[in-house]
């Protein structure tokens, strides 16, 4: 795949350990039959990344309204991942691609962020699938202080859940 998958297209199926090293199959998440939000993230315990994730905590609600799971994705081990939802009180699964499979597979990913000399971490990015693995929304950023329009995500969820009807 040339580029990150784009919006009518088939997102790649994978398979990663989440924090406490159970495997989750992404197409697996998919058949449940709801919207799936990938949260792809640069690191576990920075600034932005904690903020980011929190703000998806704190409207979870709105979340489930729309029915919607929620995978936070990052190059961050387990044990790590595990530490950070736990300190945060994060309500959905981490899922390391500590190998950096998933992050290339996406093309997600950083060669160097922002000249620090770290290489292949995953740049922020969120994709909303459709039970059918069709992408449905895509928004990714070069630069990881930015984050994601938190709202728009959240209509796009509810909009996708009234289109395959699982919203309330």
């Amino acid at each position: 795949m040339a580029g990150y998958p784009k919006v009518g297209e088939k997102a790649p199926d994978f398979t990663l350990p989440n924090q406490d090293l159970q495997k989750v199959r992404l197409y697996d998440v998919l058949a449940k039959g709801r919207p799936v939000i990938l949260l792809f993230f640069p690191g576990a315990f920075t600034s932005v990344c904690t903020k980011e994730l929190c703000t998806f905590r704190d409207r979870m609600a709105m979340l489930e309204k729309a029915n919607a799971e929620v995978l936070g994705i990052s190059v961050d081990s387990p044990f790590c991942l595990k530490r950070f939802k736990e300190e945060n009180r994060l309500p959905f699964d981490l899922l390391s691609d500590f190998n950096r499979e998933v992050i290339k597979l996406y093309d997600v990913y950083h060669e160097d962020l922002l000249g620090t000399g770290l290489r292949m971490v995953a740049k922020r990015a969120v994709f909303i699938l459709k039970p059918d693995a069709t992408v449905a929304y895509v928004w990714v950023s070069e630069d990881p202080r930015n984050e994601p329009d938190y709202d728009e995500v959240i209509a796009k969820a509810e909009e996708v859940a009234r289109e395959i009807g699982v919203a309330p």
